[in-house]
């Protein structure tokens, strides 16, 4: 039995939603629901699986709008995340979103996730065990998901392949993201694989090595 895991680039930005299953129990979750839900629900219907939760690493709308209509499509599947600091981003979701309609970014209504996640708590699919981790910079509630025993990092925005999220939004921070890389990502083993909001996935190890923004 295993993780699977499959990446699912969505919204105009070609944000990385990823859908994540157990084959033991077929729980399934997805990360960073940005938008396109129906796609997202047929594939999930397909694959003959079990949504339990929505997980959201923060609240940009390239990663959290399509949390409504996916929820409507689910009968309110919960959603879980990010850190309570990011309130302020879901908020203004409505905003935003007609804001940036122009690059075919649909509409969404603001909400409120079923739970806040904070530094050191777990969320759980079937036997896997993901632990929470605060790294702000990025936005200041953004979160990462760390799976141990499948060296899986859920990363959002925060690391990328040989580069870092962007810090010129409100509320952002170079020096708290660049922290929290080196104090909190940069501890955990070199070949954990890092799944991140856009582009290709990387590891930790190539990133001490590559990354221009903060070496190991």
């Amino acid at each position: 039995m295993a993780l699977n895991i499959q990446i699912i680039p969505v919204t105009p930005y070609a944000q990385n939603c990823t859908l994540l299953w157990d084959d033991e129990t077929h729980e399934a979750v997805l990360t960073d629901t940005g938008g396109e839900a129906e796609y997202l629900w047929q594939l999930v219907q397909d694959k003959g699986l079990k949504l339990k939760e929505i997980w959201l690493t923060h609240g940009h709308l390239d990663h959290v709008g399509g949390v409504v209509k996916m929820r409507e499509l689910s009968n309110n599947v919960p959603v879980i995340g990010p850190h309570e600091e990011d309130l302020f981003l879901l908020e203004d979701l409505p905003n935003k979103t007609r804001e940036y309609a122009p690059q075919g970014f649909e509409f969404s209504p603001s909400f409120l996730p079923t739970r806040w996640l904070n530094e050191g708590e777990q969320v759980h699919l079937g036997k896997y065990v993901f632990d929470i981790m605060h790294i702000p910079g990025h936005t200041p509630g953004h979160i990462v998901f760390y799976c141990a025993s499948e060296k899986l990092l859920i990363g959002g925005d925060v690391l990328f392949k040989e580069s870092v999220g962007r810090t010129d939004f409100p509320r952002s921070s170079t020096e708290d993201l660049l922290h929290g890389i080196k104090t909190k990502l940069y501890t955990l083993p070199d070949d954990v694989l890092v799944i991140a909001g856009h582009r290709d996935p990387t590891t930790i190890g190539h990133e001490k090595q590559h990354n221009p923004y903060v070496r190991g």
